[in-house]
């Protein structure tokens, strides 16, 4: 019950709400009971006259029991009709009475729901907001080790099974109880025998339908799971749609999201033949009781022990009563589904950041010297290593040039700098301080990043590239879209800036795309500049213009570019060769070529290409 109580703290403040709903549950119990105490005097006026129709002159003295209310009955007819009443003036009254108790009950539920049900959107939307700032916050490393879709699923559809089962049960709890009890109290006070009869018999029913409840939590969180499985399953497919249609795939994928699917649905049906077994057995045998306390009570009247208008109205309780119980049943037999969904939440809101921020971080407010790697190693999940004792320096205002065949380190060098992983061994230092000392905001401001894979959002031109510099102005924006070589191909489009280009600016062609890409990190106008095959998505007319852009953005600023292509990295101060995770190669791009080493015949096939 752990996660149920953690859950239930994202309601805070809960007294909010679970003040006015306890009295809101408290006079709807009240005046829903009486509906049923009402009917006694109902009854009884038509099948016993003369005791109904006693005259009563002075106020009853208060009790919790039928004679008080008949005796009331009375004396508001007596005072109200004078001698003269009959028997339709007691009907009519009662009806009254009825009406306006039953108005009064339904009044105070829809306000008890309404108030509760305001309780579990807020709360539901805490956790969700608690959830993904969490899943935001975490380093780049955790991504590549979960599927996005599971993620996804824990955020959305997890997150609404603890909605409907766990908030659920605090509802129930809280108005449930307060009708049994009432329920209860009316019974005992028409019948004490009748009673005792029915409470020795609703444990039976509870350990009947206890019995088919704990069954359910191990399916509840095997279907969960599933579902995140099968959701990573189709972000994939809609997210790779082209290479599936281009590999004549399609038949591959459907078989694995059916095999899914046919399991999750194997599971529920499980699930749902368990929990719906609850309500119908608790109301059969519910059933079986109300005919038990038929014969019983049938007795009772016989006996003149029981009057018949109690004992209508006990029979009418004790259904009721089954309602209440049978609601507390389900609630209870769902809230298994919602802790396992709670638990898939929790433990992702329970992830840290694996790239601890120190707790004297100083904020890098801005670059004066050098970046230094100095014996840098580092391995995925404590692999293999991908970078092997790298050492070198980027001064201030160079462009350094990382180039060497693919899988040698080149991008994982990139994204040590932003601490988008943490080294394994030695450290990077900037303006001699290691990066871990600075905050990770300020290391992020006085950077930008475009790299091969162009990231951009469903969202308008404008705001895709004011991504980085949310103050930034129309004047601004436009003027980075022109340095990019992007202004004039935006201004063809339908709305301009304020073209909204899909989802991952599919609406875009790949070059367009990475020159929002470029021109996003032209507007934050950085100090440090990563560029990870920043040009690759272009073609050859593209690439000129905007490798002419790039040059001017280069000038003064500290970059390192991670490129194949000659046109990138020919006028670059330094160019590092990387192989298996090691610097082979060092020097400018003429030194390099006379070396003849492995940049020469890089550069050679290039040519030849």
């Amino acid at each position: 019950m752990n996660v149920y109580w953690r859950l239930l703290g994202f309601a805070k403040p809960i007294e909010k709400y679970a003040i006015p709903y306890f009295f809101y549950t408290l006079f709807h119990a009240i005046f829903n009971t009486l509906n049923f105490a009402m009917v006694i005097p109902i009854v009884n006026t038509l099948f016993d006259k003369t005791r109904v129709l006693e005259h009563v002159t002075e106020f009853p003295h208060f009790a919790l029991n039928m004679e008080f209310f008949n005796n009331l009955v009375n004396y508001i007819l007596y005072n109200y009709f004078g001698e003269n009443y009959d028997v339709l003036d007691v009907l009519f009254l009662l009806a009254v009475f009825i009406s306006l108790s039953a108005f009064l009950s339904n009044l105070f539920r829809y306000l008890g729901q309404w108030n509760i049900e305001n309780m579990k959107i807020n709360t539901l939307q805490k956790l969700r907001d608690r959830v993904y700032d969490n899943v935001i916050g975490l380093n780049v490393g955790y991504f590549s080790n979960e599927r996005k879709g599971d993620i996804m699923a824990k955020i959305t559809s997890d997150v609404g099974v603890v909605q409907f089962c766990i908030t659920n049960t605090l509802q129930v709890a809280f108005r449930e109880p307060f009708l049994i009890l009432f329920y209860i109290f009316l019974m005992m006070k028409i019948s004490l025998s009748l009673t005792v009869f029915s409470i020795v018999y609703l444990p039976i029913v509870a350990l009947i339908i206890g019995s088919i409840v704990k069954r359910l939590r191990r399916s509840a969180k095997e279907a969960q799971e599933n579902f995140g499985v099968m959701t990573s399953v189709l972000d994939e497919s809609l997210s790779g749609i082209k290479v599936i249609k281009g590999y004549n795939a399609e038949n591959y994928f459907k078989s694995k999201f059916h095999f899914i699917d046919a399991t999750f649905s194997r599971i529920s049906r499980s699930m749902a033949r368990r929990q719906q077994m609850a309500s119908p057995m608790s109301e059969f045998l519910g059933i079986v009781a109300a005919g038990g306390l038929l014969v019983f009570g049938g007795y009772l009247v016989l006996e003149e022990s029981l009057s018949v208008g109690g004992f209508i109205a006990y029979l009418g309780a004790f259904t009721q009563l089954t309602r209440p119980i049978r609601s507390f049943m389900d609630a209870f037999s769902n809230i298994n589904q919602g802790i396992a969904a709670g638990e898939r939440v929790l433990n992702l809101l329970d992830t840290k950041n694996q790239i601890e921020e120190a707790p004297n971080a100083i904020k890098l407010t801005e670059f004066k010297d050098e970046i230094e790697f100095r014996d840098v190693h580092f391995a995925y999940d404590n692999s293999k290593e991908v970078i092997c004792g790298v050492n070198f320096k980027v001064k201030k205002g160079e462009t350094v040039a990382l180039v060497g065949p693919s899988g040698g380190g080149k991008s994982t060098l990139s994204d040590l700098i932003p601490r988008f992983y943490d080294v394994t061994a030695g450290e990077i230092l900037i303006d001699g301080r290691n990066i871990k000392e600075y905050t990770k905001e300020s290391l992020h401001d006085q950077m930008s990043i475009v790299t091969q894979d162009t990231i951009l959002f469903n969202d308008t031109i404008e705001n895709n590239i004011r991504l980085g510099k949310q103050d930034a102005t129309l004047a601004e924006i436009e003027n980075a879209a022109k340095i990019a070589n992007a202004h004039s191909f935006i201004m063809e489009t339908e709305h301009g800036y304020q073209t909204n280009i899909g989802d991952r600016g599919m609406k875009l062609s790949g070059g367009q795309r990475q020159r929002l890409s470029i021109a996003r990190a032209v507007l934050k106008n950085p100090d440090i500049l990563i560029l990870d095959e920043a040009t690759s998505a272009l073609d050859t007319e593209s690439e000129k213009l905007v490798q002419e852009a790039l040059n001017s953005l280069l000038k003064g600023r500290t970059s390192i570019v991670i490129a194949h292509r000659l046109s990138t990295i020919y006028n670059a101060d330094k160019i590092f060769v990387i192989e298996q995770g090691r610097i082979t190669e060092a020097g400018t791009h003429h030194e390099l070529m006379e070396a003849k080493g492995t940049y020469c015949k890089l550069i050679e096939m290039q040519q030849m290409a």
